[in-house]
This record gives C-alpha cells, sequence and structure tokens, in this order.
C-alpha cells in the first residue's frame, strides 16, 4: 500500500529520470478530490488522447469537458517527449475497471482479462495521457515512447514498484483501446529494463 507522493515530490521524481517538465497554472491543486479519495496508490496508468496539437491537448485534458470535467490525467505526454502536468490528486482519467486486474497489478502478476467495470480506478492510479489520434496511424516519435518510460519508471522507482505495476485503459477498462499503436508488453519490457 502505497500514499500518494506530494505535488513537490512528483515534480522532482520526473525531473530526476531526466524529463523536461512544464507546469501548467495551478496543477498542484487541480484535482476531484472532492468526489472520493485518491489513494492508496498501485499503478501507473497510460492512456492516448485522441487530439492533435499540444496546446489543445493539454487544455482538454487540464479542464475536461462537460460530461467530463478535468483533470483528466495527472501528466500530458506530449510528442516532443515534454511532461505538462495538469492535476495533482483524484483525476479522471481511468474511470470503472476490473478488480481483478486491480489485484493483479498490487501482486505484480500477470494480467487477467478486463471484462467488469466494477473499481474505481481514478482512487489507484497516476495516470498519463499521451498526445496521439490513436488510430493506429498516428506516430509515436521516439522521444514520446521514452518520456513514456521515463515517467512511469520514475514513479515506479519511488513506490519501489516493478515494470508490471503499469497498464494500459485498455488492460483496465473492458471496450478500451488506449494506448493504440505500440504494446504495453513492449513499453513494461522498456521500463523494465530502466529499472534494473
Amino acid at each position: 500500500m502505497s500514499s500518494p507522493m506530494s505535488a513537490s515530490t512528483f515534480l522532482d521524481v520526473l525531473k530526476s529520470e531526466g524529463l523536461t517538465v512544464v507546469q501548467v497554472g495551478d496543477w498542484r491543486t487541480h484535482n476531484r478530490n472532492h468526489k472520493g479519495p485518491w489513494g492508496p496508490v498501485h499503478g501507473v496508468m497510460i492512456h492516448h488522447t485522441v487530439t492533435k496539437g499540444t496546446a489543445a491537448t493539454v487544455r482538454i485534458c487540464r479542464d475536461g469537458y462537460a460530461a467530463l470535467p478535468g483533470p483528466l490525467c495527472h501528466g500530458v505526454i506530449a510528442k516532443d517527449g515534454r511532461v505538462h502536468l495538469v492535476g495533482h490528486g483524484r483525476a479522471n482519467h481511468a474511470g470503472s475497471g476490473d478488480d481483478d486486474v486491480l489485484r493483479a497489478v498490487i501482486a505484480e502478476k500477470a494480467l487477467p482479462a478486463d471484462n467488469e467495470a466494477n473499481t474505481d480506478g481514478n482512487r489507484y492510479f497516476y495516470g498519463f495521457e499521451c498526445e496521439n489520434l490513436g488510430d493506429g496511424k498516428d506516430p509515436w516519435p521516439a522521444v514520446q515512447l521514452e518520456a513514456i518510460e521515463k515517467a512511469a519508471a520514475a514513479i515506479c522507482r519511488y513506490h519501489g514498484w516493478g515494470a508490471p505495476s503499469v497498464i494500459g485503459h485498455l488492460e483496465w477498462q473492458p471496450g478500451k483501446i488506449d494506448p493504440r499503436g505500440f504494446t504495453m508488453a513492449s513499453m513494461r519490457a522498456r521500463i523494465r529494463d530502466r529499472l534494473a
């Protein structure tokens, strides 16, 4: 069981992994904590945004939209590899997912198929939205993939987690396809090597 790191620690941990971090407005206090608890945290969830253009992507992820208020993640990983921090605390990124998947993440075991949506993922996961159209054609620049690897590894290193604590939205919630364009198995392998 891990308590979420403070905003200052979160910033320091990302920078210590060699990431370029952009602090967006009041990110340190921008959250959905009034809707429920954040923590204990058990892992990191990776998403794609289905958006184009960094400025618009960061704005949407910070502010959300009528049906889903922001923040929609903790950090936005842009195509240029920069991490834009838009929230700290509970964020609307994971939604409801499979309790069997959560148990596997906690145990750092192979993930079962996600066939239920009975558990509040916003409570338990750090979330990164990654700028990509998610159509399977929009490229994932090497610098962006490296930033995803570094951001996830930084959080895992801080909490003493291994690469199995990093999952994609598609592995958590039935019907989700993100991230699309690379496999989570390949990303976990990169994170594992970075943590070694």
